[in-house]
């Protein structure tokens, strides 16, 4: 049989490999063992079934064929699953993510024999827990005092108001063309969660827009230097006083971050979360970024949007990503996150294409507000060369980021964008960035980190690929739980994973390297057959690959990713 001809814009992957999608399909299902004609034919009919499409809607296009009586049995069996919610893309609600009771049937022998003891309880290691005394293996978390503070708008934000009185001092309060007064229903909904709470005087209003090349003044910029009882009544010094309280560092004095020629793991939402930046920390990333926070849910507390926060010990350079659209709850929260955690910067989101975030003026939209981003923040050190309309149908711009580095010069600047190899890496910093970022690439392979300073190609093996998951499963337990809850919130991001891995092909079924991001893997059998399940693109195998590690699933269980791969073409 003649090996099927591989397309345009589809991996180079060896003729030997390449299989048909019933071929593929039809090795999965004899777990690598060859079949039959007659099974594979009736293998075929299973994958024409696609996941996607909700069993139901199957049993409904069968009755078209068939007589009244087996319609009705078909129809008794379609109304079986209509009580629950169908599975949308970002459906908060679905039903692996709130289970409502204990199955001891759910839990894979490994995870009770490694986490769990008599009665269902966590195991604790008493060498393992002395050693760790006393010491945070997790930092920044939400505390119920603060919480508390932000929810009754206690918390002080004494230097960014004034800081904002600062800003509204240029043009006077209303500003050039009522920009300051008219403000957009969202505008609104954004400032109503962070006025002025009682006793720190008034709102601060909307401050007004320097003209574009008018340099405002540095006076009116600055926050005032508080007086000595202010100070006095405002920081609280515990022990003997040192010259660090008296005397006060220039700014020259400063501690500076040095991150240039560093590896930059770029925040990433759903997927960036902490047990998977323990991973590519292992790897040989040098800075890491949580999730993408939006600035108002921080600034009311919400104890979901301070999970995304956490920072693992081994993150020795750890910041933080915000979305926001305005400077008012841009810099409260600054203030906020530089008074109450331990991060060494803040990564403003001018890169977000999501339409939620796009029309509340945030994310990439920022971009086309110079005057409010020039108030939230005056310099930039990261740069993502692709348009919102491009998303990730076309390549990175990299010339253009080469131009930007220039213009910005000295000021640092990181690139981003389609690195998958370390010769994509060095292209990059060819083109004069002062270091590089990468997003989709840890995702689909995250020991690319360990390629680009070894400029080597790893063919990493289906087991070694398979004990990177188990670390990140292990990862997920300790950080989400080892209960019901915990197991299947490790489940979900695992499978959110894998979308992104099963676009991965070995280097050595590639025809030459290296593997582009935006080629599409064709289907192919590879050297064994755990290879060949992991480049699956199946939700079906996804979720046989989170059994082999957290045990059986439920019944009714279903999942789709959050985000869809439309980076081919």
């Amino acid at each position: 049989m003649a090996a099927p001809v591989v397309a345009a814009g589809v991996a180079p992957v060896r003729a030997r490999f390449l299989a048909s999608k019933e071929q593929f399909h039809a090795y999965l299902r004899a777990r690598g063992e060859p079949s039959s004609g007659g099974e594979e034919k009736e293998e075929e009919e299973e994958v024409g079934s696609c996941q996607s499409e909700p069993p139901a809607k199957r049993v409904k296009s069968e009755d078209l064929s068939q007589d009244g009586e087996s319609r009705e049995d078909a129809g008794a069996a379609a109304k079986e699953p209509v009580e629950r919610k169908r599975a949308r893309g970002q459906n908060k609600s679905r039903p692996c993510m709130k289970p409502k009771h204990y199955e001891q049937s759910r839990l894979c022998p490994s995870v009770t024999q490694a986490h769990l003891g008599d009665g269902y309880q966590n195991i604790v290691n008493t060498d393992l827990a002395k050693q760790w005394e006393g010491k945070s293996l997790v930092r920044n978390n939400l505390s119920k005092e603060l919480q508390h503070q932000l929810r009754k708008r206690k918390f002080s934000f004494r230097k960014a108001d004034e800081y904002l009185r600062g800003l509204g001092k240029l043009h006077g309060d209303g500003g050039k063309g009522g920009k300051a007064t008219e403000r957009s229903t969202e505008e609104q909904e954004v400032s109503n969660c962070t006025t002025a709470q009682e006793g720190l005087g008034d709102a601060p209003e909307c401050p007004a827009l320097p003209e574009q090349g008018e340099d405002p003044k540095p006076d009116a910029l600055q926050s005032p230097s508080p007086t000595a009882d202010e100070e006095a009544s405002s920081v609280k010094t515990v022990g003997p006083v040192t010259d660090e309280d008296v005397v006060k560092l220039r700014s020259c004095e400063k501690k500076k971050l040095e991150i240039q020629g560093k590896l930059y793991l770029a925040p990433l939402t759903t997927c960036g979360n902490l047990p998977f930046r323990r991973i590519c920390k292992r790897f040989g990333a040098d800075v890491t970024c949580g999730e993408m926070a939006v600035c108002t849910n921080l600034l009311q507390g919400q104890s979901s949007e301070w999970a995304l926060l956490k920072r693992h010990h081994t993150e020795d350079i750890f910041g933080v990503q915000l979305e926001g659209a305005f400077p008012d709850t841009m810099t409260k929260c600054a203030e906020l996150l530089n008074q109450t955690i331990e991060v060494d910067f803040v990564d403003i989101n001018v890169g977000c294409p999501i339409d939620l975030v796009y029309k509340k003026g945030g994310g990439c939209a920022l971009m086309t507000r110079s005057n409010k981003f020039e108030q939230i923040v005056r310099g930039m050190n990261s740069l993502h060369g692709r348009s919102r309309e491009q998303r990730y149908t076309r390549g990175a711009d990299w010339d253009y980021i080469a131009e930007c580095a220039k213009i910005a010069s000295p000021m640092p600047l990181f690139g981003n964008g389609d690195i998958l190899s370390y010769e994509d890496a060095n292209r990059a910093v060819q083109m004069g960035v002062s270091g590089i970022m990468i997003a989709r690439g840890a995702l689909i392979k995250p020991w690319l980190f360990t390629e680009i300073k070894e400029q080597r190609h790893w063919d990493i093996s289906s087991s070694e690929r398979f004990d990177i998951l188990k670390d990140f499963t292990n990862y997920g337990l300790e950080h989400w739980g080892s209960d019901t809850q915990g197991v299947e919130k490790t489940r979900k991001f695992l499978l959110e994973w894998l979308s992104f891995l099963c676009r991965y092909v070995p280097v050595g079924l590639l025809e030459h390297l290296p593997q582009k991001i935006n080629e599409r893997p064709p289907y192919y059998v590879g050297r064994d057959y755990l290879e060949t399940l992991m480049a699956s693109q199946n939700v079906d195998d996804w979720i046989r690959i989170s059994e082999l590690l957290l045990g059986p699933v439920a019944t009714n269980f279903t999942f789709l990713p959050k985000h869809k791969a439309n980076s081919y073409r």
